[in-house]
């Protein structure tokens, strides 16, 4: 954990005045009387209190009924109570203020384009009126305070209204991931005891119909809880309906009235369980409440890709990875237009994304290196085929930056003056640990810093900080935005986050600060790689790959080895025109040797079609060694390609 940090490099972008006069950065340090950011983020992590409270001004975040006190500690910095006493429908600052407002109700407030290139639209006026009749709906159906609601459909306009009218019902969102099995969702469901799930007939990629319905009849046959079934006409497939259950959008939520009761909740009412995968089998649920989620999704959105009234944001995602609540959740509040796509970002054609960017003026556009790293074979010119002028700025999460394809995002489609906001975090952060933002300068795959209220730090071994040295993310303070633990698994949450070192959130990722400050995230702490005594994360061996013509994709893992340790075993994917060979699995492993070091060097380089990524992009490393070794990979429901770790089994076999 103390090896010589090796990432790093010059400073290619620097803010103008314009991004600075108007960023919502500097007005809310203006405001304070806050001098510059290091002046502000050392305020807001050592007075918690001050600076949430002023972020809930800044925000405008409307109580209906006031809190008596910002924070209680009184349980631990484990255990924190936020908005106390307060009592907070986060819905009602999401949709309610912006449609009773003249001036803002016709604003559009949601965009959506599918494959098949249908285009709706919904100002906040009308985006009001349908979250109000799906929460008269949901209540037609008994639903209310407390209940599960499932969310397993693709993006389209009815799951961000059922999102926000499950909030207006004071239910508890419960989002899955489109792509998931039977398995998951009854697990997850069980788990939360849904009592509905909102789901569609299907829906179109790479245009073929892809059934959803089929598979949440089977998962709800194994959930005694659950009750209803909405289904909404997407694809316009027949399916079977179940007399009692089951019950057609368009007919139990497009008659009713477009009013409806806003129900008190408490600010520290759950809102939401958000699953995400464990080490072991069993996902954990996140629990996420009205005063945390949303408000540190919005003050992200704000001060890291600075998005205000009026402007598009785009983040590729699905709603059951947390960047599609984020979307949601950060974008309304700002009063700003989320666009959602429901469709594969490369048809008809590899252009569809900047089609989409150019036609509906995307001012935020928010992408994972995977996707990048897929679009660079099909050239430049495919790119400046489109106008892309309405762009401000990229955003990134799910996985770190290799260099190269950082600057082919920078350079080619961002023509060298549009910045790449880093932003990494996680679900139970509720949003981002560090990120970039508009006023400061940026390196390649860099982030500018931790978000303004997060305490954040590198530490050795023993806690102590460490700077150009790679060491442990960790957390110091408590923030708005973190989960309140993992639903029904209390010790579990305190083990996994609390358990290294005292009142300290270790988070579990690799990552250093360079001599200019700046911060890198180099993948999970469970990925390291020690090789002879020498510790590196998998992101360096795997820019050395990406760095060569043939690869597009590339993974890297430690295996057991008598002498050294740890050896490398490395995992590419070819670019097109690129066949396997040893003669070129050879040039791969010399060319790391070259770069890194020889005792780097990967014992063993395989050639593969696809890399085990989540929904977000996010290489899984640790099943990627599980199916190496032989071993039992754990949770795989959150894998987009599960085929991808049997053809690593096979080749093993």
């Amino acid at each position: 954990m103390t090896d010589q940090f090796t990432f790093g490099g010059e400073i290619v972008w620097r803010p103008t005045p314009n991004h600075i006069v108007r960023s919502h950065l500097r007005t809310f340090m203006d405001r304070h009387h806050i001098a510059d950011f290091a002046e502000l983020h050392q305020r807001s992590t050592e007075d918690i209190a001050w600076f949430t409270e002023a972020v809930l001004h800044y925000l405008d975040i409307q109580f209906q009924r006031p809190y008596t006190q910002v924070v209680d500690l009184s349980a631990g910095i484990q255990r924190p109570v936020w908005c106390v006493d307060g009592q907070l429908n986060i819905a009602h600052n999401c949709v309610d203020k912006w449609a009773a407002d003249p001036d803002t109700a016709h604003r559009p407030a949601l965009i959506w384009e599918g494959e098949e290139e249908m285009v709706r639209s919904l100002t906040y006026a009308e985006l009001a009126a349908e979250v109000n009749r799906c929460a008269n709906g949901l209540r037609q159906l008994g639903l209310g305070k407390g209940d599960g609601i499932g969310l397993y459909l693709s993006m389209t306009p009815e799951i961000c209204v059922a999102l926000l009218a499950i909030a207006k019902i004071g239910g508890v969102i419960l989002p899955l991931f489109s792509g998931y099995g039977v398995g998951a969702i009854e697990t997850r469901l069980n788990d939360a005891k849904a009592k509905a799930i909102i789901t569609a007939d299907g829906f179109f990629r790479r245009g073929r119909v892809i059934g959803l319905k089929e598979t949440a009849d089977t998962a709800a046959t194994q959930i005694p809880s659950l009750e209803h079934m909405i289904v909404v006409r997407r694809v316009g497939n027949p399916v079977e309906m179940q007399d009692g259950r089951d019950h057609w959008w368009h007919e139990l939520i497009e008659p009713q009235p477009e009013t409806a009761v806003l129900e008190p909740t408490s600010a520290e009412d759950l809102l939401m369980i958000i699953y995400t995968s464990g080490t072991t089998g069993r996902p954990k649920g996140t629990v996420h409440t009205h005063c945390g989620f949303p408000v540190k999704a919005a003050q992200d959105m704000a001060f890291g890709t600075d998005v205000h009234q009026g402007d598009i944001i785009y983040w590729m995602s699905d709603m059951g990875w947390m960047m599609g609540p984020w979307l949601v959740f950060g974008a309304t509040l700002l009063g700003a237009t989320c666009f959602i796509y429901d469709g594969a970002p490369d048809y008809p054609g590899p252009d569809r994304l900047w089609s989409l960017v150019a036609r509906h003026k995307i001012n935020v556009l928010g992408v994972s290196p995977t996707l990048i790293r897929a679009l660079i074979p099909h050239g430049d010119e495919l790119v400046k085929q489109h106008d892309l002028s309405s762009i401000n700025c990229f955003a990134s999460t799910g996985e770190p930056w290799n260099p190269d394809p950082w600057r082919w995002l920078f350079e080619v489609v961002g023509e060298s003056k549009r910045p790449i906001i880093n932003y990494s975090g996680g679900t139970e952060i509720g949003g981002g640990i560090v990120t970039g933002n508009p006023i400061l300068p940026l390196k390649p795959a860099a982030f500018s810093g931790p978000c303004p209220g997060i305490a954040a730090d590198v530490v050795d071994e023993n806690g102590n900080p460490v700077r150009n040295q790679v060491g442990e993310l960790v957390i110091r303070q408590p923030w708005i935005g973190m989960t309140r633990g993992f639903w029904q698994d209390e010790q579990r949450y305190l083990n996994t986050y609390w358990s290294h070192f005292e009142d300290v959130w270790v988070h579990g990722d690799w990552a250093a600060i360079d001599e200019d400050g700046m911060w890198y995230i180099l993948g999970r702490s469970d990925d390291t790689i020690k090789v002879a005594g020498k510790r590196l994360g998998p992101a360096e061996i795997e820019s050395v790959l990406v760095g060569h013509p043939a690869v597009g994709e590339a993974a890297a893992i430690g295996i057991p080895d008598e002498i050294k340790g740890s050896a490398v075993v490395c995992f590419c994917v070819l670019t097109p025109g690129h066949e396997p060979s040893d003669a070129l699995a050879n040039e791969l492993r010399q060319k790391v040797a070259a770069e890194l070091g020889k005792p780097l060097q990967p014992q063993e380089i395989r050639f593969v079609s696809a890399i085990p990524q989540t929904r977000n992009a996010k290489v899984m490393r640790r099943i990627i060694r599980s199916a190496y070794l032989g071993q039992d990979p754990g949770d795989t429901s959150s894998l987009v390609n599960p085929e991808a770790v049997a053809e690593i089994q096979k080749s093993i076999a």
